[in-house]
């Protein structure tokens, strides 16, 4: 550990890993009804969060009445709360303790994968048990993962330590070197494409019904290494049942001649999955963004109307 990491501006930092370290021994039981109370706190405290799920669901699920709409918020909140919580069980509950909570399916899929010598590009979607599902994932096989370093050193030597643990490992996600030559070593890469993305290799893609500056490179990804691309979703059970982990086979006739429809194919399989369990999706992040000037603000206060087509 580097030494200026214990300097005086870290140390509320370490202050809350410290806390975050003794949430971990609570019982599941608790660590479920705890973050449920702090996501109604954190409804209330971040209004610009709440604001930007509500537009979400507004624009995604305009089938469901304002009142459907508000409950939903609430539990996605709740969700978000409990999911603050995991973090700490993530990186510190004994592997036999998770295994009482974690049912997992398909794994057979990822090790026949991995059996062929190309590495294997595992998908999943930014649901709120991220963290527990890495940590699922790696239960199956050692696996690297993108992720955007943070920004506090303290927290990114956390991530880096602490996931690391049970076979995990971080790839910066503007890496692509790091990215290919894991795939290469015939490993394991798992990464979330479905956020808001405006770089290279962007495209406007439908998700619920709207075009949005969308990730493609998993098709360029999987061409340049022959690496097979398997569906991954995890979510919570309900009440304190655990967690539901589904591997699904490689995606067949992937990739196609057409980047853009590769991308529509799994966000349809999202759809499916938000369907679900539509409170564990990550609704605070703004997904509806364009390529474009002429793009909606769809976050703005002239934020225009959404209609089904």
């Amino acid at each position: 550990m580097r030494l200026r990491l214990l300097a005086p501006r870290y140390w509320l930092t370490w202050a809350g890993l410290g806390l975050l370290r003794l949430l971990a021994f609570l019982p599941f039981p608790a660590i479920v009804h705890i973050g449920r109370g702090l996501g109604t706190v954190l409804r209330w405290v971040t209004v610009g969060f709440a604001n930007t799920a509500r537009r979400n669901l507004e624009l995604c699920m305009p089938e469901l009445s304002a009142q459907a709409r508000e409950r939903l918020l609430r539990e996605h909140f709740a969700s978000l709360g409990v999911a603050l919580l995991e973090i700490p069980f993530a990186w510190w509950a004994r592997p036999e303790r998770f295994a009482k909570l974690l049912h997992m399916e398909g794994a057979e899929h990822l090790r026949a994968a991995l059996a062929r010598g190309r590495g294997a590009i595992v998908l999943t979607a930014h649901f709120t048990s991220m963290e527990l599902a890495g940590r699922a994932l790696i239960t199956v096989a050692p696996a690297g993962f993108l992720y955007r370093p943070p920004k506090n050193e303290v927290i990114a030597y956390a991530f880096e330590r602490f996931r690391a643990r049970y076979g995990a490992y971080g790839i910066p996600r503007d890496d692509i070197r790091a990215f290919v030559s894991a795939l290469r070593r015939n490993e394991c890469v798992w990464y979330a494409p479905d956020q808001s993305y405006r770089k290279k290799g962007a495209e406007m893609v439908p998700l619920f019904g709207i075009p949005a500056a969308s990730n493609t490179l998993t098709s360029r990804f999987a061409r340049m290494t022959g690496a097979p691309v398997l569906p991954y979703f995890f979510y919570r059970l309900p009440g304190t049942e655990g967690y539901r982990g589904v591997i699904h086979p490689p995606l067949e006739d992937f990739p196609s001649d057409c980047a853009v429809e590769d991308t529509a194919r799994f966000y349809r399989m999202i759809e499916a999955q938000v369907q679900l369990v539509p409170e564990q999706y990550l609704w605070i992040h703004r997904r509806f963004k364009g390529l474009s000037a002429d793009y909606p603000d769809y976050y703005g206060r002239q934020a225009p109307r959404h209609t089904t087509p």
